[in-house]
C-alpha cells in the first residue's frame, strides 16, 4: 500500500512538472520578437550579474590585488564633438546616475578651448585616475583625445565613447543654431542672431561661416593633441584619427543611429547604462537640443561642398566609424540568430579548481 501511494505521489510531481515546462514553451512561443528580444536582453543581464565574481576579481598571488572590483573603478570618457546630439545622450547618462550609482562630470575647459595645455594635460590625466572618491566616473566635455600614457599615467586607460555625425549635416545644424538657437535654451540669444542669410546664399557669396574647412573638427577630436590634428586637409590627422578610433576608443557611434548606440552601451556595460534602452526610448529628453529654423541645403550647394577635400575627408571618417559600429552590431549576436554571443572555457588543464577569469584584461 506505501509502495502504491509512493508511486502515485511520483507521478503527480512529474505531472507538475511537466505541465510547469509546457505552460513556459508555451508562452514563449507566444512572445512577439521585440518581446523576445528583450526577454534575451534580460537573461544576458542576469547572467553578468550572477557571473559577477569573476568580472571583478584579480586572481594574482598578491593577497592586496584579489578583491579588485573593475566596475567600481571603471572611468568612461566622453569627448564629445559639438552637434552630434551629445546633449541627448549626456542628460541620459544625468538621468541614469542616481539608478546606477555612478558619477558625471563636466569638464569644463576655459574659453571653451579643445586642447588642453601641457600642465592640465598631466593634472588632469593624474586627477581623473586617483580620483577614487569619484570612481566609477562619466566624464564628458568638448575634449580632443588625450592619451593617458603620454600624459605620465601608463597604468590606467578611461573607456573612452564617441558619437560622430555626417560633416555636412553638422556644419548646416551649427550654421543655424549660431542664428536661432535651439529648443534647449530657447530664449538664449546666439553669436549670429539676427543674420538672417541663408546657408546656401553663404556659400555662394563664400562667406566664411560657412567656409569647408569649418568641418575640420571630429578629425582632430579623435586625432589628439598633436598640432598636425589641427590642420585641415592633413592625411596624417585622418589616419592617426582612424587608429584612435579603432584601438583607443571602446565604442563609437553615429548621431543617426543614437538608440542602437545607446543599446549596445547597456549591453556591454551595464554598471552605467542598465536601462538605458528603455528610458532612451520613453524619455522626452531623447531628442533634445533640435536646431530651430534650419533649412536643408540646396543639392547645388551639396554638391559644392562635397568638392572640398576637408569635407571627403571628414566622410571619409564618417563612414570609417559607421562600417566599424556596424561591425560590432553584426558581432553581438550568433550569426543567423537573435541569441546573443556568448563564450565560455572548455578543456582547462590540468584538473584542478581554478576560478574562472573570463571578461578580465
Amino acid at each position: 500500500m506505501l509502495t502504491t501511494k509512493f508511486f502515485f505521489m511520483l507521478i503527480l510531481v512529474a505531472a507538475a512538472l511537466l505541465f510547469f515546462v509546457l505552460f513556459h514553451w508555451f508562452a514563449a512561443q507566444q512572445l512577439g520578437p521585440e518581446e523576445k528580444y528583450h526577454q534575451s536582453n534580460a537573461v544576458f543581464y542576469d547572467r553578468i550579474q550572477s557571473n559577477r565574481n569573476w568580472q571583478t576579481m584579480s586572481h594574482s598571488d598578491d593577497p592586496s590585488l584579489q578583491t579588485v572590483n573593475f566596475d567600481e573603478q571603471l572611468v568612461i570618457i566622453y569627448n564629445r564633438v559639438p552637434k552630434t546630439g551629445s546633449t541627448s545622450f549626456v542628460n541620459l547618462t544625468y538621468d541614469l546616475c542616481r539608478k546606477n550609482a555612478f558619477h558625471v562630470l563636466h569638464i569644463n575647459i576655459t574659453a571653451n578651448m579643445h586642447v588642453m595645455s601641457l600642465p592640465n594635460q598631466i593634472r588632469f590625466a593624474r586627477n581623473v585616475t586617483a580620483w577614487n572618491a569619484m570612481k566609477p566616473a562619466f566624464y564628458h566635455g568638448h575634449l580632443a583625445y588625450l592619451d593617458f600614457a603620454r600624459a605620465g599615467v601608463p597604468g590606467f586607460k578611461p573607456l573612452y565613447v564617441n558619437l560622430i555625425r555626417k560633416p555636412l549635416d553638422r556644419l548646416v545644424s551649427y550654421y543655424y543654431f549660431l542664428r536661432y538657437g535651439d529648443d534647449y535654451r530657447p530664449h538664449l540669444v546666439r553669436h549670429r542672431a539676427g543674420d538672417t542669410m541663408s546657408f546656401d546664399e553663404c556659400v555662394a557669396r563664400q562667406k566664411p561661416d560657412c567656409d569647408p574647412n569649418n568641418m575640420w573638427l571630429q578629425i582632430p577630436f579623435f586625432c589628439g593633441h598633436g598640432a598636425e590634428c589641427w590642420k585641415p586637409g592633413s592625411q596624417w590627422a585622418l589616419e592617426e584619427a582612424k587608429r584612435n578610433l579603432i584601438n583607443e576608443y571602446f565604442l563609437v557611434g553615429v548621431t543617426e543611429e543614437m538608440e542602437e548606440f545607446v543599446e549596445l552601451l547597456e549591453l556591454a556595460l551595464p554598471r552605467f547604462f542598465r536601462g538605458a534602452s528603455a528610458h532612451f526610448a520613453n524619455s522626452n529628453k531623447s531628442h533634445l537640443r533640435k536646431t530651430k529654423s534650419k533649412i536643408d541645403p540646396l543639392p547645388e550647394t551639396v554638391k559644392k561642398i562635397q568638392q572640398s577635400i576637408v569635407w571627403q575627408m571628414e566622410n571619409e571618417l564618417y563612414e570609417f566609424a559607421l562600417e566599424q559600429f556596424h561591425f560590432v552590431q553584426k558581432k553581438l549576436r550568433t550569426p543567423g540568430k537573435s541569441t546573443l554571443q556568448d563564450f565560455f572555457y572548455e578543456k582547462i588543464k590540468p584538473n584542478q579548481i581554478v576560478p574562472a577569469a573570463a571578461g578580465t584584461n
